[in-house]
């Protein structure tokens, strides 16, 4: 006898659509998108502006479907220098929350700290790419985003981890020792251009920054070992040719620079970045200026 088949699974933005029709009707129903981004307790919606009658009622079904404590909608694009979302809350009020993610544990506030499900790729590789023992510097260390898997590569390893935003930094601190690698970690809060770093010492350097970090390849380079080292740039490009010409402006702003690249560049598309672009990283194998 065949045995009974499974009922296929209704997605969650299925079910949210079922219920928002009993709620508020075919119309509204009809304008929700399948697609959300869950971090662990809080949910980012993306919605359209003329819904807004209507996010409470979305917000909850969301919560009932999901079990998630909040849900906001993103209300404009990612906002100034510390690049800080813009969200409205539709349901439930607390806004911190806790990701695991490769078995990394991050905890940020999610309506004030920007975290991209679109990079953990990279993050995943910053891990990956870090020997143990090597020492590290990250430029724009957020809440740790390269920072802490660089320090999970090895005992031995030593990351300089340096913040501007008070509240990524805070995150920063809390997030290595959450992750046991607070020893590892040394925070620095403050301009990366201003903050004290030890000269000729990196074997690394994150820059992490877009819509691009060329500005502050001249910096990366003060700080790499005299023998060379490695620098990962993060950059816009257009899309049609988008890792060809983020190795060109990598390499071009070395030379600017008085730095000379050591081996083959190579990058990786990190994410799309809005129409026609695409958020590239570029690993340069470079020597500083003699």
């Amino acid at each position: 006898m065949d045995s009974a088949r499974r009922p296929e699974r209704v997605p969650p933005a299925e079910r949210v659509r079922a219920r928002v029709a009993r709620l508020a009707g075919s119309a509204v129903a009809a304008e929700l998108p399948a697609g959300y981004q869950r971090m662990g307790c809080v949910l980012l919606l993306r919605l359209p502006a003329r819904l807004k009658p209507h996010f409470a009622t979305i917000g909850a079904a969301w919560q009932a479907e999901l079990g998630v404590t909040t849900v906001l909608v993103q209300a404009g694009p990612v906002a100034g220098e510390f690049r800080r979302p813009t969200v409205v809350t539709a349901a439930g009020g607390p806004t911190e929350t806790e990701v695991v993610e490769h078995g990394v544990r991050w905890r940020f506030d999610a309506a004030r700290v920007m975290f991209a499900a679109g990079n953990r790729t990279e993050r995943q590789r910053a891990r990956r790419l870090v020997r143990d023992g090597e020492r590290v510097v990250d430029l724009f260390a957020g809440i740790g985003y390269f920072a802490i898997p660089a320090a999970l590569s090895g005992p031995r390893t030593r990351v300089v981890a340096v913040e501007k935003n008070p509240v990524a930094h805070r995150y920063l601190a809390e997030n290595a020792a959450l992750n046991g690698v607070a020893d590892r970690i040394a925070p620095h809060r403050g301009d990366n251009r201003e903050v004290p770093l030890a000269r000729g010492a990196a074997d690394r350097v994150f820059l992490g920054y877009l819509p691009t970090a060329l500005p502050w390849v001249p910096r990366a380079l003060d700080l790499v070992r005299p023998e060379g080292g490695v620098l990962h740039v993060h950059t816009v490009a257009d899309a049609r040719s988008a890792r060809a010409d983020a190795e060109a402006s990598v390499t071009e702003a070395v030379r600017a620079a008085g730095g000379s690249v050591r081996g083959p560049v190579t990058s990786r598309d990190v994410k799309p970045y809005g129409p026609g672009r695409t958020h590239v990283v570029v690993d340069a194998p470079v020597v500083p200026p003699r």
